[in-house]
């Protein structure tokens, strides 16, 4: 299941890869949540993330997806490695975002993995 956290336009991400000569990067963080959490977690995820199209200029579109009970993915793609570093900071290749209070809601430490956009033609 896909909920879409903005109903701000995104351009398509199409429109941000070959042509543009910019490589789009997806970051994709895994959260592994308490069962009897998850839709707590999932309504403070939603909420925090609406904001971040207007709070980072870098942000292409992004995504949350579920799997209840217990996994939750906040999918984000981005324009550059210089945009990811505004947003995540200097370790953002292993370092994950840790949102304030999120730990409560959390079964496991957050994983982050990053993939990049190969051109099908």
């Amino acid at each position: 299941m896909t909920q879409s956290p903005s109903d701000l336009p995104f351009p398509h991400v199409d429109d941000v890869g070959r042509d543009s000569g910019t490589t789009l990067i997806t970051r994709v963080s895994e959260a592994r949540v308490r069962p009897e959490r998850f839709e707590a977690f999932r309504d403070f995820i939603l909420s925090t993330v609406r904001a971040f199209p207007d709070r980072h200029p870098g942000l292409v579109s992004h995504e949350v997806l579920l799997a209840p009970p217990g996994t939750l993915l906040y999918v984000s793609r981005w324009r550059s490695e210089g945009d990811l570093v505004a947003f995540a900071g200097e370790h953002w290749r292993d370092q994950p975002v840790v949102l304030p209070g999120e730990d409560e809601y959390l079964a496991a430490p957050l994983q982050v993995r990053h993939f990049t956009l190969v051109p099908l033609c």
